[in-house]
């Protein structure tokens, strides 16, 4: 007996209806039945794919690269002048350092680009100078991220005017070359648990820097190895007491640190340094470890913005407690998130352009006696590279909208915002990256064998770009940080508080997304609604307020038994899908209004296009949830695979045009396979021929 799902209990006359039901549905797999209204909906969206739209390259260019097109040019334009300063495919640990302390100094003293100087007066210029560094190398971007974002940043932002009058020109110069010293052997993401100790002595009005065991060794640390003079080491400030207890720990602190003469560039009495070491990727970072033994620095050498130790020893803050003091500190360094996030879709673009225009260029195969046809004609590689594409931008925008979230924060140090960005960076930061690691092993096999020559640089981009899943806090736990931050906000919203700006959709839509599906909505399949924004974006916050619900429901049990990190452990996998989830809300929201904002007619229509292969591709990968609670009927979940392998097509016709609004030239792409013209002519001369 054939049972209905909607008629569990089903009479003789409901049965034979329900077996006519299946008879027919089964006889349209075998017999051709007119079906007027579904043929013409469906020659509608193919008229639809092949009327390619127009895009104007150079408009849409301007509205994504926009103010700091100039700045990034003005560095390719540096390199291209200087070919003595291009990385080679093949290069020495040790002469890529050199190299590229070279490049560095001759974009800063040479080529007169300052980055230091925009890391706080305007953080967007600043990051697009690191974008385009790291285009060229992403070692260079680095390097220029740890001198300038990292120890410069951690001076501007953790110091007082003391330090940066006597820091900021040798660091903007590079004659104060330094490091920041916070991860060690045996602590990473738990900086609270540092090890490193910063001993208060009276008597010399001196901090005594040691390192108490093997597991408290800075470890990873980037300029360290050859180049660095300076460091800002994380380390507990210990004042010395009059009770039993000898000390009193007041936390992790900074402190700057010589460790190399200023000009013999010997390394200074008790520290030792030592060389991490041949990597994975980033060779031309020379990471190091170092060991401090009674090493003595002046009290001033305390960055000390959020705490200080007068000369008596007494430690006056402006922050009450140990939390907020370690909130506040490590809140001031989420530049290096949003940095991270913002060159990761740099890396993207870089992937993808090649990708794209090797598949445009190369042919294979195709019908009898006709000519090969373009590799991206096929729906396979489309597949592989159209939603890839649409991701690129989304994230994009994305990330614009973290930095200028983040450049307000510096501007106003207004608390709200403190909060909204440093969840978002570490949000976007652990989601793009992820993201763009998993493509470049895809854009790698989807140019096959020529994908493996080094000269393509599939092999290089893959292996730079690999740590930046892990430093700047490991995706993982930041994940768990957006998720926390929801669960707070969710708790909040029915303790009746207030909800922070970023996660606002939670207060105003949180009961409409949590009610019941309308059955109604969930079978409409008609092209306008699943391509309307409304629908895409609600989808994508039903998910996450069902997510985040459950989640509470969940830990509220288990933690009954096993305890607050036993609960949060049992759930960590719902914890990390919740994060990913609300990333994926936010990326969309942000994109739709970059579509919306578009004032040139031919980008918009572009962008709209691009923006709904996002949403659906994303809604399709994840189709069993919107399944499982009926919030999509199976018929809509068809039309919405069809859709989006239609809106692949109509992508894959405008694919050239929206990789070279990325304004990549081929100096800058440099893969023979990904040149403009003369492709392959440029990959036979590389090899000799």
């Amino acid at each position: 007996m054939i049972m209905d799902q909607e008629n569990p209990n089903p009479t003789s006359d409901d049965e034979t209806q329900i077996v006519s039901r299946r008879i027919q549905r089964l006889s349209f797999h075998l017999i051709p039945i007119p079906r007027p209204l579904y043929e013409s909906h469906q020659l509608g969206m193919v008229a639809c794919a092949k009327a390619k739209l127009e895009v104007d390259t150079q408009k849409l260019s301007f509205y994504m690269r926009g103010e700091h097109r100039e700045i990034q040019e003005k560095v390719y334009a540096y390199f291209n002048s200087r070919p003595e300063l291009q990385t080679p495919l093949e290069i020495s640990k040790d002469e890529h350092r050199e190299l590229c302390w070279r490049q560095l100094s001759g974009l800063v003293r040479e080529a007169g680009i300052r980055p230091f100087r925009y890391v706080v007066e305007d953080p967007a210029k600043y990051f697009a100078i690191a974008e385009a560094a790291g285009g060229m190398d992403m070692s260079l971007g680095i390097k220029l991220g740890v001198q300038y974002s990292l120890w410069g940043g951690s001076v501007l932002n953790l110091g007082t005017k003391k330090h940066r009058d006597k820091y900021f020109d040798g660091i903007d110069n590079l004659d104060y070359p330094g490091c920041f010293a916070m991860t060690e052997l045996h602590h990473g993401s738990n900086v609270q648990g540092l090890q490193t100790v910063a001993t208060f002595d009276q008597i010399t009005d001196e901090f005594v820097i040691n390192t108490p065991n093997d597991g408290a060794i800075k470890w990873w640390i980037g300029n360290a190895a050859v180049h660095g003079k300076f460091a800002t080491v994380f380390a507990r400030l210990l004042l010395p007491t009059n009770d039993s207890k000898g000390v009193s720990d007041m936390g992790v602190h900074a402190f700057i640190v010589p460790i190399r003469d200023l000009k013999t560039h010997q390394t200074l009495p008790g520290i030792e340094i030592h060389d991490c070491g041949h990597k994975v990727g980033l060779n031309g970072v020379d990471n190091g470890a170092l060991r401090f033994s009674s090493v003595r620095i002046p009290r001033d050498n305390l960055l000390n913005r959020f705490g200080d130790v007068s000369r008596d020893g007494k430690y006056t803050s402006s922050l009450p407690t140990i939390n907020k003091r370690f909130a506040a500190t490590l809140g001031e360094l989420v530049g290096g998130r949003v940095g991270l996030a913002y060159s990761s879709v740099g890396v993207l673009k870089l992937a993808g352009t090649i990708a794209i225009r090797y598949s445009l260029l190369r042919q294979q195969f195709g019908p009898p006696k006709q000519p090969e046809v373009s590799i991206l004609d096929y729906q396979s590689q489309q597949h592989k590279l159209m939603p890839m594409l649409a991701s690129t931008y989304a994230f994009h925008f994305a990330t614009l909208h973290l930095v200028k979230k983040y450049s307000e924060m510096k501007k106003t140090h207004d608390e709200q915002l403190f909060g909204d960005v440093h969840a978002l960076s570490s949000g976007l930061k652990a989601y793009v990256t992820s993201y763009t690691a998993k493509s470049l092993s895809v854009c790698r096999e989807a140019c096959g064998g020529h994908g493996y020559a080094a000269v393509n640089r599939f092999g290089t981009l893959r292996n730079d770009h690999d740590i930046f899943q892990t430093f700047e806090g490991d995706n993982t736990v930041l994940l768990q940080q957006v998720a926390g931050d929801l669960l707070k906000q969710y708790q909040e919203k029915f303790q009746g508080g207030t909800l922070s700006v970023t996660w606002n959709y939670l207060k105003e839509s949180m009961n409409a997304y949590l009610s019941q599906p309308n059955p109604v909505t969930a079978r409409w399949e008609g092209v306008e609604h699943l391509r309307d924004p409304k629908f895409q974006l609600d989808a994508f916050r039903y998910r996450t307020s069902r997510l985040l619900q459950s989640l509470a429901v969940r830990l509220r049990k288990h933690s009954k038994t096993l305890g607050g990190f036993g609960a949060w452990n049992r759930c960590l996998n719902h914890l990390l899908t919740l994060a990913e989830s609300h990333i994926e809300s936010v990326i969309l929201e942000k994109f739709i209004e970059a579509v919306q904002n578009c004032p040139d007619a031919s980008s918009r229509a572009a962008l709209k296009l691009v923006c709904d292969l996002y949403a659906l591709d994303r809604i399709w990968k994840d189709i069993g949830t919107y399944r499982n609670v009926d919030y999509v009927a199976p018929n809509k979940a068809k039309a919405i695979h069809k859709l989006t392998e239609y809106l692949s097509f109509q992508v894959r016709n405008i694919a050239r045009e929206l990789v070279d609004a990325f304004d990549l030239p081929d100096h800058v792409t440099k893969a023979p396979i990904a040149m403009q013209s003369e492709a392959y002519s440029q990959y036979t001369q590389y090899i000799g021929f």
